[in-house]
């Protein structure tokens, strides 16, 4: 059974929220809806990598926290609520320099006043890049 609030979200929804946003700079796009989980993609190029020329651990964190976030918000009634992250953290597991990482948010707990989501990111191989883990707060509009 879907956990979402709006069970008919497209994906070309998802991705009108993130024009004009970091997101879109460094090229994040919603690949895929599950029942219970969000996907998402970004490129590993000069936007994302760091000096060494691999994927930059800033960029695994911020593609983390954009799948689990729009996750957050797609779950509950935006038009009574908001969300916003409260804490992530993250552990990088492999290097990557080239091609395209995918994360894959879930959730582990979705209560009335906080969700937290687990988060894996994976190379095109399906190779473990990062496992992150975001706790998000359910606030009431005021």
């Amino acid at each position: 059974m879907p956990i979402w609030f709006n069970k008919a979200l497209t994906l070309s929804q998802l991705q009108s929220f993130e024009t004009e946003t970091m997101n879109q700079y460094i090229g994040i796009e919603f690949t895929e809806v599950g029942e219970n989980y969000l996907k998402a993609k970004m490129p590993v190029d000069n936007r994302t990598r760091q000096a060494y020329g691999i994927l930059h651990g800033g960029a695994s964190v911020t593609l983390a926290e954009t799948v689990g976030s729009i996750a957050s918000a797609m779950v509950i009634d935006t038009s009574k609520y908001y969300c916003v992250g409260v804490e992530i953290n993250a552990n990088h597991i492999r290097s990557i320099k080239e091609g395209f990482v995918t994360a894959k948010a879930e959730p582990l707990h979705l209560g009335r006043s906080t969700h937290v989501w687990d988060i894996k990111i994976v190379d095109e191989k399906e190779r473990l890049i990062c496992v992150s883990r975001l706790t998000v707060y359910i606030l009431e509009h005021p």
